[in-house]
């Protein structure tokens, strides 16, 4: 290299290095530029991070979603396992629909497909509420199914769909598949409380087992407290049954009670004291275990009633099982109906949900007290005065027995001197039996049988006994008030505590009802006023003036919680005695029948009548063996 080159090299040298240092860059600007370069690096490590992050979350989010449809798959393959076909319907949301007409409202659940409540609008309870016959969980109803593959289906765990719906109808499909279902249809009438219930199979034969010839019913129903007296209602809070082909029959009101019935029912009822809940074949149920549990500690239900049932059931068709539901009062010429509407033919019997009594009882309150009732009501609108007007119209039909009594206990009276003249001449208990038979003799020679007089009596007590059953179960009753009383179907307490009282709590209750305190004054002072006038010098038992006494008082323990109604009847029926008695001594002129009675001491002696001859046998064999008995003691006492 020659030494213009190296000459050269060093001037370019020396230009670059005099370049770079005349234009290095002051302090400031290189702290700016270290500034510059270290946002640059913030941003791009928060950039960093943010990606970072985005790509953390997205991770996540799939795993989430890959876990949930994971889930999702788990739990339709253990609904799949548990409900087969219907597991479609076993997840949803329970909505409600509506049905009503001028006397009810029904709510109807999807699920379950069921009576949710019922409130019957012309009705409300004692404490002045809307009348509910249940709501909610009070009740319950479901229908087992045995599927093909033996899985057991209970259609209260599912969930319904609603297929169409009005105000008067509602149906709801149970959905198996596709194309497959079980359909409830529920159909209310106009000013009616009859429900129509049916379940339609829809191409279910392959998903139901083929060996499925009936439909398992269960149907259950808490009662509640409608009534102000709950001990007293509770008597006549019932499980009712009735036969296919035969009579009305209960499970026991007073305690728990069940029952296996092998045979054909009809209907089964879940009875209060005025309203019911009935459920209907229009075929028959077959096998059915039926419950009735006590509430006594619950303060809000009486009882509960439990139905287990079935119905014949095809699945290979869509043939309809056809049911009814009644939600209604127990008014006897309502249910009565059915028989010749609705249910003609089929010999419902649907009114005997309202106890009558006996059958003599039954038939006398059937054939004479409701029909005079239902007349008196339907112009007069005071029930009490209706009541009143009752008690007028029994008393003037039984007018020829009391009159008759009061003859044979008139004759009896004007023959009492001559009574007495015997029992003085044959003072004793060693005479007994010779007063007795002079007594008999003499009675036989004037003609008077001292029986006449107890048979009117007994003929009456058929009509009042049947009064007894008819006024507990009038729903005409219910909250009618007269007087003083708020509610003839109920006590009219004007005194009332809350205390226990060991023997008056349970029998006589925590009140004093009015009605049935004038009642027992009423009786006392017409048993001391028959007594008086029925006296006939005759020696009476040991304890009977007293045994007198105390019946009415007994009454006052059994009726203090009976409705006013019938406490009203017995107090006016008691007084119109009095008063007919007094009209009796007033126009029946004693000494006229003391002068017949003489004259037919100069008649021929009747023979006497089989009951007499036996009567006076009977104590002839009564005397002997008191005479026997006086001489086995005077024996004894000389042996001593």
């Amino acid at each position: 290299m020659d030494k213009n080159t190296v000459t050269g090299f060093a001037l370019i040298i020396l230009v670059l290095v005099g370049f770079w240092y005349l234009n290095r860059p002051s302090q400031e600007q290189i702290e700016a530029q270290k500034r510059y370069q270290d946002s640059i690096a913030i941003v791009a490590q928060n950039q960093f991070a943010e990606q970072q992050a985005a790509a953390l979350s997205a991770q996540q989010n799939s795993d989430s979603l890959a876990f949930e449809n994971v889930s999702d798959s788990v739990q339709q393959l253990k609904l799949v396992s548990e409900y087969g076909d219907f597991a479609v319907a076993a997840e949803g949301e329970e909505s409600f629909f509506t049905l009503e007409n001028e006397l009810m409202i029904i709510k109807i659940s999807t699920k379950g497909g069921r009576v949710y409540s019922v409130q019957l609008k012309n009705f409300r309870n004692y404490e002045n509420e809307p009348l509910m016959l249940f709501d909610g969980d009070e009740s319950a109803f479901s229908t087992t199914l045995v599927t093909a593959n033996n899985r057991v289906i209970n259609t209260g765990d599912l969930y319904f769909t609603v297929a169409s719906v009005d105000s008067l109808q509602v149906k709801l499909s149970l959905k198996a598949g596709e194309d497959a279902s079980i359909d409830y249809i529920y159909t209310l009438h106009p000013d009616d409380y009859m429900v129509d219930f049916a379940i339609v199979p829809n191409n279910i034969g392959k998903i139901i087992s083929s060996g499925s010839r009936t439909l398992d019913i269960s149907w259950k129903q808490k009662i509640r407290q409608q009534e102000k007296g709950r001990s007293f209602e509770d008597r006549y809070a019932r499980l009712n049954y009735k036969y296919f082909s035969d009579d009305v029959e209960q499970l026991r009101e007073s305690k728990d009670d069940a029952k296996n019935i092998p045979t054909k029912l009809k209907w089964i009822g879940f009875k209060d004291q005025y309203f019911s809940s009935v459920l209907i074949a229009q075929g028959s149920f077959e096998a059915s275990q039926l419950i009735s549990a006590h509430l006594k500690d619950n303060p809000k239900y009486l009882k509960d009633y439990s139905a287990v049932t079935s119905v014949d059931f095809d699945p290979e068709t869509t043939e309809e099982i056809p049911l009814n539901f009644y939600f209604g009062p127990n008014d006897y010429n309502l249910l009565k109906n059915y028989d010749k509407t609705k249910f003609q033919g089929q010999d419902l019997q649907l009114e005997k949900l309202v106890p009558l009594g006996w059958n003599l009882f039954r038939y006398i309150n059937k054939w004479i007290i409701i029909p005079i009732f239902d007349w008196l009501i339907s112009w007069i609108s005071s029930i009490g005065l209706a009541i009143f007007l009752l008690t007028l119209i029994i008393k003037m039909c039984l007018f020829p027995l009391i009159y008759k009594s009061f003859m044979s206990s008139a004759k009896m009276r004007v023959m009492k001197p001559q009574i007495e003249e015997i029992s003085k001449k044959y003072p004793g208990q060693e005479n007994a039996m010779n007063r007795q038979q002079k007594t008999m003799e003499l009675y036989r020679q004037v003609g008077i049988n001292p029986m006449s007089g107890c048979l009117p009596m007994l003929l009456q007590m058929p009509i009042l006994l049947s009064l007894f059953w008819f006024f507990p179960t009038a729903i005409e009753l219910r909250h009618e008030s007269f007087l003083w009383a708020k509610d003839l179907a109920t006590y009219d307490d004007i005194l009332s505590w809350s205390a226990y009282i060991p023997f008056v709590t349970p029998y006589f209750g925590n009140h004093v009802s009015l009605f049935c305190l004038l009642m027992t004054v009423t009786n006392v002072f017409y048993t001391k006023f028959n007594m008086e006038q029925a006296s006939t010098g005759q020696e009476q038992m040991p304890g009977m003036k007293t045994m007198m006494y105390i019946m009415p008082v007994f009454m006052l323990f059994i009726l203090n919680s009976y409705p006013a109604g019938l406490n009203y009847y017995y107090c006016i029926s008691t007084l119109i005695s009095i008063l007919q008695t007094l009209l009796f001594r007033h126009f029946v002129n004693e000494e006229s029948i003391l002068s017949k009675l003489e004259a037919n001491k100069k008649k021929p002696v009747k023979k006497k009548s089989g009951f007499m001859a036996r009567l006076e046998e009977a104590q002839r064999k009564q005397q002997a063996q008191l005479k026997e008995q006086q001489r086995l003691q005077g024996k004894n006492k000389g042996k001593r």
